[in-house]
Formats: C-alpha cells, sequence, structure tokens
C-alpha cells in the first residue's frame, strides 16, 4: 500500500516548492529513492585493467567498483568487515586484492575474505565462510558504464532504464569513449539542477546566441539555401564552441566541407536533404577512421536520432551526430549538488585510451566553463534562492513545454511512496525518454 508523501504533486502541473530545501523530504529521498535505484558510478575506461577500482559514493554509501577480468566488473560495498573502515578512497589499482589499512585483513577482486591477522583471538561465529566476505553490490555494464543498485530485490538495468536503453543501443552508445570530464558544485537542490536541462523552454532566453535567423525561414517567405547553410553551420559552431564539443569538433568540420551543397527551393525539402547529406557525411568519414559508428540517416529512419535522453534519476545522454555529451548529477544536501559532465566520441576499434583524470570540482561561476553552462548556472542559485521566498507556493509548469519535469517528480513521489516495482516501471518509460518538448502524461498512479 502507498504511503502519504509530503508535498506530494497533487496538480500535474503545480510542483510544491518545499520538494526542492526541506530537510525532510530530503531524508525521505535518501531513504526511499536513491537505495532503490540504478546509477551510473564510472565509466568503463577508468577500469582499464585487472585491479583497478573506483570508490562510488551516493548520500553516506561508498561502494567500490572493481575490473575482476577482462569481462567481468563487480561492486561491493566499501567497508571492511572486520570493524567497518573504508578500504579504499577515490580510485587507483590493487595488485593483489584488497587489504584493510587497519588491522590488514584481506580480500581477492571477487571479494572474497583471503587473510584475518591474529586469526585464532577470534570467536568462530566471528569468522563465518562467505559471512566475512565484501558484501556484494549489484553491478551491471552497459554503454561504456558500470551500473550499481543497492536494492537485490530491484529490476535488471535494462528494465529500468527502457526506452532509452534500446535507442542508446542503436546509437553504439558503447562504443564512446571519455575525451574530457568536468564537475561543479551547484547550490541547488538536485531535482532543481536537472530540471533546468530538460526542457527547451528557457533557450532562447538563457542563450540568445541560439537565436539564428535563416535556419527556421517562414512558411511564406523567401527562401534563401545560403542563408539557411550558413545559418546552419553557425549553430554548429556554436553548440560546438559553447558547450565545448556538444557537436564535435571533427563533424563540424565535416559540415563546412559541404558549404557549397545545392538545396531545392522548398524550405521543407532544403532542411531534409541538408539532414541526410551531413548525416551521410558523418557517418562515411567516421567509419573511414575505423570508428564503431552507426548510420545516421537509418537512427532517423527509425526515429532513434533524438539528441536528448534521461536516464532515471541522474543520468544523462546527449547525441550529436558522432559523439555525446553525458551529464550526472548526486545530491550533496538538500540544497547543494554535484554535476558532471562527460565529452563523449569515438576513437579506432582496439584503441587504448588512458584513464580519464578526475575533475577538479569548480565552483558555478568559476570563469573556466564554456559559455552555455555558465549561463545555465547562471540562473540556478538565483532560482533556489527564490523559492524560499513567503509568497511563492509552487511552480506552475506548461503542460506541454515543461512536462517532462511534471512526469520526473510524479515519478520520485512513486519511489518515496514505496509503490512497488511494477508499477514504478511504466512510469519509469516514461521518464526514460527524450524529455524536451515532452508534455505531462499519466504514469498510471
Amino acid at each position: 500500500m502507498a504511503v502519504p508523501v509530503p508535498y506530494a504533486v497533487e496538480h500535474a502541473d503545480r510542483v510544491p516548492k518545499e520538494r526542492y530545501f526541506d530537510p525532510g523530504f530530503y531524508e525521505l529521498e535518501c531513504e526511499l529513492l536513491w537505495p532503490r535505484v540504478w546509477q551510473m558510478a564510472c565509466r568503463l575506461e577508468e577500469l582499464p585493467g585487472v585491479g583497478d577500482f573506483v570508490e562510488y559514493e551516493i548520500l553516506d554509501q561508498s561502494v567500490v567498483v572493481v575490473r575482476v577480468d577482462a569481462t567481468d566488473v563487480r561492486a561491493f560495498q566499501n567497508t571492511c568487515r572486520h570493524r567497518g573502515v573504508k578500504l579504499v578512497e577515490g580510485r587507483g589499482t590493487i595488485d593483489s586484492g584488497f587489504t584493510c589499512p587497519f588491522h590488514g585483513w584481506c580480500y581477492g577482486v571477487d571479494g572474497a575474505n583471503t587473510f584475518v591477522s591474529q586469526k585464532r583471538t577470534f570467536a568462530e561465529h566471528n569468522l563465518q565462510p562467505g559471512d566475512i566476505d565484501l558484501v556484494p553490490v549489484r553491478c551491471e555494464t552497459w554503454a561504456g558504464c558500470a551500473w550499481i543498485n543497492l536494492d537485490h530485490g530491484a529490476p535488471s538495468l535494462r528494465e529500468c532504464i527502457e526506452p532509452a536503453a534500446t535507442t542508446l543501443d542503436a546509437w553504439n552508445a558503447d562504443a564512446l569513449q571519455a575525451e574530457w570530464w568536468y564537475a561543479a558544485r551547484l547550490p541547488v537542490n538536485w531535482k532543481l539542477a536537472e530540471e533546468a536541462f530538460i526542457e527547451q523552454y528557457h533557450v532562447l532566453e538563457t542563450h540568445p546566441q541560439l537565436r539564428l535567423p535563416g535556419r527556421y525561414p517562414p512558411r511564406n517567405g523567401q527562401f534563401d539555401s545560403r542563408t539557411f547553410v550558413d545559418a546552419e553551420l553557425e549553430y554548429l559552431h556554436v553548440m560546438s564552441d559553447g558547450m565545448a564539443g556538444m557537436v564535435h569538433a571533427d563533424d563540424v568540420r565535416i559540415a563546412e566541407e559541404l558549404r557549397g551543397i545545392e538545396l531545392p527551393a522548398d524550405p521543407v525539402l532544403a532542411r531534409s536533404t541538408w539532414d541526410h547529406a551531413l548525416n551521410d557525411a558523418v557517418t562515411r568519414w567516421h567509419r573511414e577512421q575505423g570508428h564503431a559508428m552507426p548510420d545516421l540517416n537509418d537512427l532517423d529512419a527509425q526515429g532513434f536520432n533524438e539528441p536528448f535522453w534521461h536516464l532515471f534519476p541522474h543520468y544523462f545522454v546527449l547525441p550529436m551526430y558522432s559523439s555525446a555529451s553525458a551529464y550526472r548529477f548526486r545530491p550533496l544536501g538538500p540544497e547543494e549538488t554535484l554535476m558532471e559532465i562527460w565529452s563523449l566520441t569515438r576513437f579506432p576499434e582496439g584503441h587504448t585510451r588512458p584513464k580519464p583524470t578526475p575533475p577538479e570540482i569548480w565552483e558555478c561561476d568559476d570563469e573556466r566553463w564554456p559559455p552555455i553552462p555558465t549561463q545555465d548556472f547562471s540562473n540556478l542559485p538565483r532560482q533556489q534562492k527564490g523559492l524560499h521566498n513567503k509568497g511563492f507556493e509552487f511552480m506552475r509548469l506548461s503542460e506541454t513545454a515543461e512536462g517532462s519535469i511534471s512526469n520526473f517528480e510524479r515519478t520520485v513521489d512513486g519511489f518515496l511512496a514505496g509503490l512497488p516495482y511494477e508499477k514504478l516501471l511504466p512510469a519509469l518509460r516514461s521518464v526514460n525518454v527524450d524529455p524536451l518538448e515532452m508534455p505531462i502524461v499519466d504514469l498510471g498512479f
């Protein structure tokens, strides 16, 4: 039976403000949401060799993800079975297993206890076989990442991230590797941070450089193909420079080589001709480089070439042409969030890249941020503070332009209400989609 949720979204287009700062609501999320969801713990290129490990922290939980062999990655609670000391911090490589720094208890990369110092001083019931092995955490690999879930009764990763999984599989997301990795400390609630990126309503006001005349000519106006192509190229440059790689520089260069393309006089046909030609050129170039590159026009034909995918609750993949950006959000408190951004691209098959360097955590107003994140981050602290004003009660959502926020928040409520997975899975499939311009939908609860 569902339990009452404080500050629940009772009207789908109104979100109570307390959800973004109330300590009690935050504690409910810590207790009832995060322990039941699949979380992206690390990129697999962080674990290239046997014994490589990464510590993943969520709230007060520490999980160690370790490569056991060429095909097997496992996760364990990062605590010695003796007196609870964390075995590792950060990331690194263990040659022969984990050794507790306090009393020297040892564990293999498979989590099995291999040594207890002064073993004869312990009662037999404290050293039962299996009981002193590291506590396993569910771990699955997909799309170049290791994922963990603290709930052993949860459905499989794939069940919980469809339909995004099918689309990103078609897009060969598992072939992507990190070029760079940034991190920001945002003085806002984790849900508020995510919601800044899952609607397009803000784009023209927050990112005025994306107002490019000529990309979408008026239906009854005079269409000029040269103006259209120039606007398309300018857009690609702005997205590449503004996001430091939202559109990869290789793909922008490929597009520039099409500048002289002849397009039909009809604007609709011109758009489709341009898109088809650019998709073909990008696909061809990357395959010539030995990259595992899908046919972009084939993805279009299947309806799989959307630019933004949410994987509830905290991971996003934004594929554009050959490459992608990826976002991960983790709460640091009721009003503080860690946001990480990866630039992912393709390399020749068999090519080995060095482990990505963990990022320095920048403040949201750091001058090193590219222009588009800088603009997004400028709004968020002001919004978090504005929510505290006594005269403000709830967010008023557009039923069409901001429906993804409602769908996301109501799915959070489903977890907080303790609903069984058979009721949550349909809601997840309504959230794990391209959220941009997503309308409010019936989640079934």
